[in-house]
């Protein structure tokens, strides 16, 4: 009985010095795994590890669900971080809106009205609603259901009714409909790219924020934001081509869960800092290499909203 003693008793010593040793291995291992692959490249791997890090750490520590999807075909670049997540569009429908009208109008051989000039404008460059409502409606969800069918935008859920902000979307749409922007397709000539890049271009300075943060002056920011409160959460999304020289590059961060604008607002932008450093100048913010937890899922509560923005 003694004897069994002494070995217990060493057992217990032996273990006790190996469990904190255990640890820090475990530990060290964790943190020599690389960073998470959010961006890809062929072409600048390095430049593609740098950013995947710099998003991983703008996105350490916030509660916000996220969806990023980015491309700079020029530089080979491509970023894809839960692009398939649903959000609520809030405002950024209003992209989908103009397309819709302008590929309407396309197929029937017409022009934009004066009226229609008009109510594009003020949708787009002051995120006015009434403006949406009105083009929304004359367009029709045929139409807009046609424009999306077009862009190959399957995964876009319109809103009914007049719930237009209710439009469920997702990264990866949304980057789809900023690539047809700014690239030769079947779906929208020149004149009418060039038409929404103008507009998208010239909105109201203070609703100039989001994908725009971090990009240089001599890029031409084309963008357009979404903002939807509930009594709980805020969805806060950005869109935006972004031309440069020559080099055109497209970034889509929707989110949700935000607890208020401003907290949905700073997990864009820090992120969009990261994205336009690498794309715009070819350079990342990289610390080093730290890990990036999955993100719960959630799904907020489809709720009756009439005031979009």
């Amino acid at each position: 009985m003694q004897q069994w003693s002494r070995w217990l008793g060493r057992a217990l010593v032996v273990a006790a010095l190996l469990v904190p040793r255990a640890a820090a291995f475990a530990h060290a291992q964790a943190a020599a795994q690389p960073a998470p692959a959010i961006c890809t490249s062929a072409a600048q791997p390095e430049l593609a590890v740098a950013l995947s890090r710099g998003i991983a750490r703008a996105l350490r520590g916030r509660s916000s669900v996220v969806g990023i999807a980015a491309d700079d075909p020029e530089e080979g670049i491509r970023c894809r971080y839960h692009q398939w997540r649903d959000f609520h569009s809030a405002s950024v429908i209003k992209v989908i809106t103009l397309g819709a009208l302008l590929y309407q109008l396309q197929q029937a051989g017409q022009s934009l009205s004066p009226e229609q000039a008009a109510l594009a404008t003020a949708m787009i460059t002051e995120s006015d609603n009434d403006a949406q409502d009105e083009l929304w409606n004359e367009i029709g969800m045929p139409a807009l259901q046609a424009f999306l069918n077009a862009a190959g935008m399957n995964h876009t859920v319109l809103g009914q009714d007049d719930f237009w902000g209710l439009t469920e979307v997702n990264a990866h749409d949304e980057l789809r409909l900023l690539r047809l922007l700014i690239t030769h397709n079947a779906v929208l000539d020149a004149s009418s790219r060039r038409y929404a890049l103008t507009l998208m271009a010239d909105v109201t300075p203070w609703q100039r924020w989001g994908v725009s943060a971090g990009a240089p002056a001599d890029v031409t920011v084309h963008l357009k934001n979404g903002w939807l409160p509930d009594p709980d959460t805020w969805d806060i999304n950005s869109i935006g081509d972004f031309t440069h020289r020559g080099a055109d590059y497209s970034i889509a961060i929707l989110t949700r869960g935000d607890p208020d604008m401003d907290y949905g607002v700073t997990t864009v932008e820090d992120i969009a800092r990261q994205i336009n450093r690498a794309l715009a100048d070819g350079d990342a913010d990289d610390p080093g290499g730290a890990a990036l937890a999955p993100e719960p899922f959630d799904h907020l509560v489809y709720m009756q909203w009439r005031f979009f923005n």
